[in-house]
């Protein structure tokens, strides 16, 4: 009886559930399980602490409110509408928030953070990533707005950014965010070593510091201002662009980089970089768990391999585009990486399988492999001893992109899905080779598999899907030639859909989105941007969501019409593009 069992065990049975073995959160689980019983539906309501506000939801506020009394975070990205009206009318609730997230808006509404900031003091994080239009008096606001802020995203503005008055208000904010722990700025080109000196001399507290693209900072500049912050700062994501002489990095940065203590993740994405210094930074013996050196320059197999001998401990890895990895050395890498949780190969185009045996042998918690635009699938009989690595060592990977991979064939692909049994997530997106029965191999044998991507594969009829594959929540079938009768094997094979992709499925008729609404019972977004062959209008949109109430969002076919191009469509909780 559920009376036998005190709520906390519920509540802690509930959360393993939500959170899953790999501490993503799925909601859609705890909806099923509050229409169990009343306790169900009261325990599982504590338990939500992240909400996603949409124009349909926004009259239901005052219910959610209510019924989510333990909510942290808000997310508001979704919303588009008078922004400041949304927020000080969130103002007016007893709300204990300390996650805000305003992004993909046209401008800062500063009225409603206003409205919002005298009501609601607990907020720490805030997050204005994709601001269309952002100016330095935005930046003034929020350093008066919300002055215990530890966290702060202002990242990748719009082509419409002001940079008049910017550094003055960044000056400010260093100044007023006495408690300010992490900051993302990258994209905004007009920062420059002055403002990066400033944020670390007077914020004394300052962990992660993300820069990216920002053309204006130096090797010198971010020499001395990492400096200010030796015995603090934990995450460094910089990318700074070089100009002739400049190209070389000075004994100064390579110092004081490498004095960084505590320095567990590093990022110096499309930078140009030495081997003198990653060799520095190996010296040091700095307590790296995560470095990035996607499409960096200037660096070698000598310098990386002198990193990773010393830093031992790293678990995530990226270096993309290392085009002087091969087989070889990749076995060499990796088995210095005892700990490797994910790694990002993509673009290293001499791996084959043998890397990836390698890999799956040598790091037995490697959850995450990125190896798209490389040569697996080629020399295959070459490099027939793979096979037995896998054997002897099952992996367990989760999630496997193996995109634009021209040379996978089915042989391949039929020999990985029986070995990487735990994967929820694949990738296999334009490899072009792989046949339908590949595929439906993969299906049957990856019977864990959550997220799958077949965008640009040769995928049309899929006649030997005829059997249940329960676990399947995403499906990307985008520029395919997949007719109606593949959507009907797929909605009555994989009923447990949550999002379906058709974008550019030049022969799918609504004959075949109806089979997918009718019989995917839990769908919450199907996407028919390009269908050209979809025909839609209101009357069938209506159907469409009174047949499937679960349904949440729509991408509408180009010739669906119903007022300005994106206008929203609002549906009951539903929302049509």
């Amino acid at each position: 009886m559920v009376e036998e069992i005190p709520d906390q065990c519920w509540e802690l049975i509930f959360t393993f559930l939500n959170d899953g073995s790999d501490g993503e959160h799925n909601h859609h689980y705890l909806k099923s399980l509050s229409i169990a019983s009343k306790e169900f539906f009261s325990i599982t309501n504590r338990l939500r602490f992240s909400l996603t506000i949409y124009v349909p939801t926004h009259p239901f506020l005052h219910r959610l409110f209510k019924r989510f009394v333990n909510l942290t975070s808000l997310d508001l990205t979704c919303f588009c509408g008078d922004l400041d009206a949304l927020l000080s009318q969130i103002s007016c609730f007893r709300l204990k928030l300390t996650s805000l997230n305003i992004s993909n808006q046209p401008t800062i509404p500063a009225i409603g953070l206003r409205a919002f900031s005298k009501k609601i003091t607990t907020l720490i994080s805030l997050v204005c990533s994709n601001i269309e239009s952002i100016y330095g008096t935005d930046l003034f606001l929020i350093a008066e707005c919300f002055p215990l802020l530890e966290e702060l995203d202002l990242s990748n503005p719009g082509e419409f950014a002001n940079h008049v008055n910017f550094l003055d208000g960044l000056d400010a904010l260093s100044l007023a965010l006495f408690k300010l722990r992490k900051i993302n700025l990258s994209g905004h080109c007009y920062v420059n070593d002055s403002s990066l000196l400033h944020l670390c001399k007077n914020c004394e507290f300052l962990e992660q510091v993300m820069m990216m693209n920002c053309s204006l900072l130096t090797h010198h500049g971010i020499a001395y201002a990492i400096r200010e912050r030796r015995q603090t700062l934990r995450s460094l994501s910089i990318r700074w662009r070089s100009y002739g002489s400049n190209d070389i990095i000075s004994s100064h940065f390579v110092d004081s980089l490498a004095n960084l203590k505590g320095l567990t993740s590093l990022d110096l994405s499309s930078s140009r970089i030495s081997d003198k210094l990653l060799t520095s930074i190996a010296m040091r013996g700095l307590p790296l768990r995560k470095l990035v050196l996607q499409n960096c320059t200037g660096y070698s197999y000598v310098g990386i391999f002198s990193l990773l001998s010393k830093c031992q401990g790293i678990q995530h890895l990226d270096l993309q585009n290392a085009d002087f990895m091969t087989d070889h050395r990749d076995a060499k890498v990796s088995s210095l990486l005892g700990d490797l949780v994910s790694i990002n190969l993509n673009k290293c185009r001499k791996l084959t399988n043998s890397a990836l045996s390698a890999l799956v042998s040598n790091c037995p918690l490697l959850s995450d492999i990125k190896m798209e635009h490389t040569s697996i699938g080629k020399n295959v009989a070459k490099n027939s001893n793979y096979l037995m690595n896998f054997v002897l060592n099952p992996p367990r990977l989760k999630s496997f992109y193996m995109a634009h991979n021209s040379w996978l064939k089915d042989e391949s692909l039929i020999i990985f899905s029986s070995i990487l049994t735990n994967l929820q997530l694949l990738d296999l997106s334009d490899c072009d080779c792989i046949s339908e029965q590949g595929i439906c191999q993969v299906l049957k044998t990856c019977c864990k598999i959550r997220n799958l991507n077949l965008a640009k594969c040769n995928v049309t009829r899929l006649l030997g899907l005829n059997f249940e594959v329960s676990n399947l929540e995403v499906l990307n079938l985008s520029d395919t030639n997949v007719v109606d009768e593949t959507l009907y094997a797929i909605s009555k094979n994989c009923r447990g859909l949550l999002q379906i992709i058709l974008e550019g499925c030049l022969l799918v008729t609504m004959k075949g989105v109806k089979h997918v609404v009718e019989n995917c019972t839990q769908l919450r977004e199907i996407n028919l941007r390009d269908c050209d062959k979809v025909h839609l209008n209101a009357n069938s949109v209506s159907l469409m969501v009174f047949s499937r109430p679960s349904l949440r969002k729509i991408t509408a076919p180009p010739n669906f019409h119903l007022g300005e191009k994106k206008k929203l469509l609002s549906h009951q909780l539903c929302i049509v593009w």
